[in-house]
């Protein structure tokens, strides 16, 4: 079911579009927490550090598929928004065969790289063989992840964040039970919590293009709209691409500090690995919060509705900061309780380092929630080269203090936690500035 977001109530029609994308991103966090607790539990210290390391440069390499996907989507929405459903196709068949080119060209070239990887990450001796074989197999899904997240994201261009909610559901159900039998009662490790994750993956992913295919035929690329128009490629193409940088530098930051994390020994890349993933799952909400305001920005803006924005952009500010000061109080105080779940009571050291981590974080999730308000205004508007300044801002000041904060003997990597809310209030500030001058 589509949803035009550029008529009706605003706060009801951003809170009903917003629900399913919450309600997915919960769903493979749950995910991504149980596989932990699995790992964790039935693996060891070991291999719970190979698996939260992958888990950054996973992140990493799929923020360059999503991002792509993500700025795609923009332009599906301001053409929706148009009711201009011939260049809406046109930009759907482009997009897909160039982010589809795209992927098959990371994909071979994540192959090429892996141990580079294994050394960009300082990844311990000790758990090297068990990170190299997890990548070896978890690299196979990178084509799925994109084919979920292309059709996910035009799905939801045009008002539909039911469907894509229901495909990662049975996605999320099949990997938890596959997880279950590979890693315990088959016994196959690390290669068995891969092989369970890649399977999911291309269950969803071939089945909700199937889906998008046959459930909406103005949708369906015909043979007039395979054509490419220099004006709409042009278009897709910036917003795609400046949106991929945003997700990949973003991520990339955080991917350098994962090394330096790691450089502190296994105890505190468990308490990290556990830690990041508690913290992702209690902000994610604002996060997907920020990509339904940027579909309904987007639409609006194709409509020419500027009133309408302005109106949004309010109700939308006051949610995240009701949400985050919530939220972030429950991290803070349930800190300990949320680790020991993880890795048990018995991991005295794991709990304390992880425990500091998300203190520190959960008291200033304001910052990020008005970051992903700013990503989400400023790509959907067509100017996605602001959402980039804006991460490079917040992830260049994140990766220079935790280098340098971590480096005095009072702090050690306490600094790392430090350095992170800073890059996000310098971000919001340089963001507020650039969305004042625009209005």
């Amino acid at each position: 079911m589509t949803r035009d977001l550029t008529q009706g109530s605003i706060p009801k029609g951003l809170l009903l579009f917003a629900l399913p994308l919450i309600c997915g991103n919960l769903l493979q966090q749950v995910y991504n927490l149980t596989d932990t607790w699995i790992v964790g539990r039935f693996l060891g210290e070991g291999a719970l550090g190979a698996v939260g390391a992958s888990y950054t440069l996973l992140t990493f390499l799929t923020s360059i598929l999503l991002g792509l996907c993500m700025g795609g989507s923009a332009y599906f929405s301001i053409q929706f928004g148009r009711r201009d459903l011939a260049r809406l196709r046109q930009g759907t068949f482009q997009a897909f065969l160039l982010i589809g080119g795209l992927t098959l060209a990371l994909n071979l070239g994540v192959y090429g790289c892996l141990d580079g990887f294994l050394w960009l990450l300082r990844i311990p001796a000790e758990i090297a063989a068990l990170t190299r074989e997890y990548l070896l197999w978890i690299f196979g899904g990178i084509a799925a992840t994109f084919l979920y997240n292309f059709f996910a994201n035009l799905l939801r261009a045009v008002g539909d964040s039911v469907t894509p909610l229901a495909f990662l559901g049975v996605s999320v159900t099949l990997n938890i039970g596959l997880d279950l039998l590979f890693v315990v009662p088959l016994g196959m490790g690390v290669k068995g919590a891969a092989l369970a994750t890649v399977i999911a993956q291309y269950v969803s992913g071939l089945g909700l293009a199937a889906w998008a295919w046959g459930k909406y035929p103005q949708l369906r690329v015909k043979r007039e709209d395979m054509v490419w128009d220099r004006r709409s490629l042009g278009n897709v193409c910036s917003l795609s691409f400046f949106t991929c940088l945003q997700q990949s530098v973003m991520n990339f930051g955080i991917l350098l500090v994962q090394g330096l994390v790691n450089s502190f020994g296994t105890a505190v890349m468990a308490a990290f690995a556990v830690a990041v993933k508690i913290d992702t799952l209690a902000y994610m909400p604002v996060q997907d919060f920020g990509n339904a305001f940027a579909t309904f920005v987007a639409q609006n803006y194709g409509a020419g509705k500027k009133d309408r924005i302005r109106a949004g952009t309010r109700a939308a500010a006051l949610w995240v900061v009701v949400f985050c000061l919530v939220i972030g109080g429950v991290v803070c105080l349930a800190a300990p309780r949320l680790l020991a779940f993880f890795v048990g009571a018995e991991a005295a050291r794991v709990i304390a380092i992880g425990t500091g981590y998300l203190r520190i974080e959960g008291a200033f999730y304001l910052g990020i929630g008005i970051l992903f308000l700013l990503y989400g205004y400023f790509r959907a508007v067509n100017r996605p080269a602001v959402s980039l300044v804006l991460t490079v801002c917040s992830l260049g000041t994140r990766v220079v203090l935790a280098y340098t904060l971590s480096a005095i003997p009072a702090l050690g990597v306490t600094g790392i936690w430090m350095s992170i809310p800073i890059g996000w209030f310098l971000a919001d500030t340089v963001g507020i500035v650039l969305w004042r001058r625009g209005q």
